[in-house]
This record gives structure tokens, C-alpha cells and sequence, in this order.
């Protein structure tokens, strides 16, 4: 699985409709399941972004998928990074020596 980091901020609608939020979170956990992926950590923040997601999915392809569907519900912006894992980066640093 890969891991990926999105921040998001809310939009103008999504702001509109805070209230459903953590459902709106419920259904995206649910889609990444059915996906083959899965929601590590969902976190709502203060500060430069709204809320942080820590998601696994089988591939990019999948991931940009979920994303793009999140995309357009219109409710968040993302920002997402890929992230490795100590034994991933073990990995990378063995192939940059």
C-alpha cells in the first residue's frame, strides 16, 4: 500500500455545510475501502488548513481517483504528498548511494 498526506481546506460550500463534515470524512473512509484503500487518521485542524488526511491506497491511480472524486464534491481543496515509511526510505536511501 502507499501512503499519502492530503491537507484540505474547506471551499465556500463546504464551510456552508460544516455541519456534515464528519460524515462527509465516514463516506470518503468508506470509498477508500471499497477502493482496496484505506483511512489511517482523519484530523481536523487550526491553522493554515482545515484538516489533514492520512490515507493508504493500492496505487497513484487509485489514489488520484479518490482524490478527484473528493475533488468533485466540491466541499474541500486538497494538497496531497506522497510519504514513505522508514523501511521505504531505507530503500531510497540504499538507492541513491
Amino acid at each position: 500500500m502507499v501512503t499519502y498526506v492530503s491537507l484540505f481546506k474547506w471551499t465556500e460550500q463546504g464551510v456552508t455545510k460544516i455541519a456534515d463534515t464528519v460524515k462527509r470524512a465516514e463516506d470518503f473512509a468508506a470509498m477508500a475501502e471499497k477502493a482496496g484503500g484505506r483511512v489511517k487518521h482523519q484530523y481536523w485542524t487550526v491553522g493554515d488548513y482545515d484538516g489533514v488526511l492520512v490515507f493508504e491506497a493500492p496505487d497513484d491511480v487509485t489514489a488520484i481517483g479518490l482524490l478527484a472524486k473528493l475533488a468533485k464534491s466540491g466541499n474541500v481543496k486538497t494538497h496531497t504528498l506522497r510519504a514513505f515509511e522508514a523501511g521505504e526510505m531505507k530503500q531510497i536511501l540504499a538507492k541513491a548511494k
